[in-house]
């Protein structure tokens, strides 16, 4: 069997009593590394918590050679740990139909999760969202211009953007650094982004929202990562107060 687990948003805490019981019952654990980390607790912290050895997952372990995963699976119980939700990522999903097409049994052991964390945070209601983004770091060569696209049309459709901030393993993007590439992708046209909303740290004690331009954002301390950020669209006026009261927004 392969069960899927998501370990929440921040640290040892936020898994759920039915996901540590299967890390318990299981022959076999990986650890997905790549959508999302806990930045609350370390993989030594994990390991010694749930009294297992981790099997620690990059990108290509699970989207080109996951037959370790699906072997573990069929001689036993393999769990498949990942920060937040287990099924947000494409990747996760394409791993359970390979698994059922192998006649292995799946399970989802759900955990909460950014896309939701987003909406009680900001206040931005969720049937108001659009199509999400993703902001990567530029290399040499290449500096796609699709995550101002998609922030972009969903304006035109008045409707709010989550976007995603890039995770390597040696750096985290920031709300400050998002925001940067974004009026860089803008520059020379007559696109702007009125309105920013940055959020650190969701599911710790003492996350951090703020709302506000581009210049104002860049000049608040969000602390260390995750950061995750948001372009809203029109506010309703219950949106517009919630801000107010939590992330510090003054209307202009």
């Amino acid at each position: 069997m392969l069960i899927f687990v998501g370990l929440g948003l921040y640290d040892l805490d936020d898994i759920s009593i039915k996901g540590l019981q299967a890390i318990k019952e299981a022959d076999a654990v990986f650890l997905e590394s790549y959508t999302s980390v806990l930045t609350g607790t370390t993989i030594e912290q994990m390991r010694e918590r749930y009294g297992k050895d981790l099997i620690v997952l990059k990108r290509q372990d699970v989207e080109q050679t996951p037959e370790p995963i699906l072997t573990a699976a069929k001689n036993g119980i393999a769990v498949f740990l990942t920060g937040g939700d287990p099924m947000v990522s494409t990747t996760h999903a394409d791993l359970r139909i390979r698994a059922q097409e192998q006649g292995i049994s799946t399970k989802i052991i759900h955990g909460s999760s950014i896309v939701s964390a987003v909406s009680g945070l900001t206040g931005l209601q969720n049937y108001r969202f659009g199509k999400s983004c993703s902001i990567p770091y530029p290399a040499p060569n290449w500096f796609p211009k699709t995550p101002l696209d998609t922030i972009l049309a969903n304006l035109i459709q008045n409707l709010h953007t989550t976007v995603y901030l890039d995770i390597q393993e040696n750096r985290y993007m920031s709300v400050h650094e998002g925001i940067e590439l974004l009026e860089k992708l803008m520059e020379g046209s007559t696109d702007s982004i009125p309105l920013y909303v940055g959020v650190a740290r969701a599911g710790s004690d003492s996350p951090v929202v703020a709302a506000g331009s581009g210049e104002r954002l860049k000049q608040v301390d969000f602390g260390p990562p995750l950061h995750i950020l948001v372009v809203p669209a029109s506010l309703h006026e219950i949106e517009e107060e919630y801000l107010k009261n939590f992330a510090g927004y003054v209307p202009q």
